[in-house]
């Protein structure tokens, strides 16, 4: 009898202290293996200790290529996708997803290809929608969705987000979802509809993501070119699938959802006007460093006018800026 002996757990903003009290309600014989990925970027990461002194379970950031165990939490360690495949974890360098490096949506993408109806894919809290793509894939490929409760979220638009794209077979607490998932490991999976585009589209970009490289047929293959342009590295950009959540992926790979798309052009664009500020304000600070220089009356009067001119300029720079940031 096929029982469910893989799960997978993203969170963000207040992650921690969510999955803390998650992985801490599980027993030390738990009959399961546990992956996990949190937004930490290429910073150092003592998590794997921090959460050990509450948890019987075994925690340690993974190892590439090591053979994976039930009862051991594996954490996706700073600046590596975390892929699982034939039993063993696997730490890539590919190409950033939604802007960050770990990210959800490989690891759940690799475990719904790979693992099919024997994953539980788990989303926790968390700004933005990091890890709805690869829930979806788990969905599509027979696993079962545990979203916690967006009520009870730190930072709920992750699991708010998770839920517009896949309906959950159970959302609830952290502490409901701790024990309604050790209560699945013991029953037998049950049957759920597959979705082959959504599975095929999983495949290429879990390849992707192990290879740390794509290309223009590839994408081609799952996408629709679009008008945008990747801010990574400014690459063509095609939309991947047609249906929520709306995602994008550049022929180089980097991998964007339309929410983290638009978080990052939002920063970019206040950033240029800060840069038309900076601009500005020195052209500014030269003008009437020369004026202290100029003894002809005529050239003061026109030097005059034109630190007027830049001093206008300055405050509309300024009040466009304000604004831009204030209403977008």
């Amino acid at each position: 009898m096929k029982k469910r002996d893989i799960i997978v757990v993203a969170a963000s903003t207040g992650g921690p202290s969510a999955l803390k009290r998650l992985i801490s309600a599980w027993p030390a014989d738990l009959p399961a293996a546990v992956f996990v990925v949190v937004h930490i970027g290429a910073q150092p990461s003592l998590l794997p200790q921090v959460l050990q002194n509450s948890c019987a379970l075994r925690i340690q950031h993974a190892v590439h290529e090591q053979e994976f165990q039930d009862s051991v939490v594996y954490i996706a360690p700073p600046d590596r996708h975390l892929i699982i495949q034939d039993g063993k974890t696997l730490l890539t360098s590919g190409p950033k997803e939604n802007f960050t490096r770990p990210a959800a949506d490989p690891l759940f993408r690799s475990a719904a290809i790979n693992y099919g109806d024997r994953v539980i894919g788990i989303i926790l809290t968390g700004h933005l929608d990091d890890g709805a793509a690869g829930l979806k894939a788990i969905d599509a490929c027979g696993g079962f969705i545990a979203v916690q409760d967006p009520a009870e979220s730190a930072a709920p638009s992750m699991p708010e987000n998770a839920l517009r794209a896949v309906k959950a077979d159970v959302v609830g607490s952290v502490a409901e979802l701790a024990s309604g998932v050790a209560r699945l490991l013991d029953q037998p999976v049950a049957a759920k509809p597959g979705a082959p585009n959504v599975k095929r589209i999983a495949a290429v970009e879990t390849q992707i993501a192990l290879s740390g490289k794509a290309s223009v047929d590839t994408i081609e293959s799952i996408g629709t070119r679009s008008p945008l342009t990747c801010p990574e590295c400014g690459g063509v950009v095609w939309r991947i699938g047609e249906n929520a959540p709306l995602r994008y992926r550049c022929h180089t790979g980097h991998a964007f959802s339309a929410l983290s798309l638009e978080e990052v052009q939002r920063e970019q664009t206040e950033n240029a006007l800060w840069s038309v500020v900076r601009g500005l304000q020195e052209r500014l600070s030269l003008a009437k460093q020369q004026a202290a220089n100029i003894d002809d009356p005529s050239e003061q009067a026109e030097n005059s006018a034109r630190i007027e001119r830049l001093a206008g300029a300055e405050d509309a720079a300024y009040d466009l800026l304000l604004k831009t940031v204030r209403d977008t």
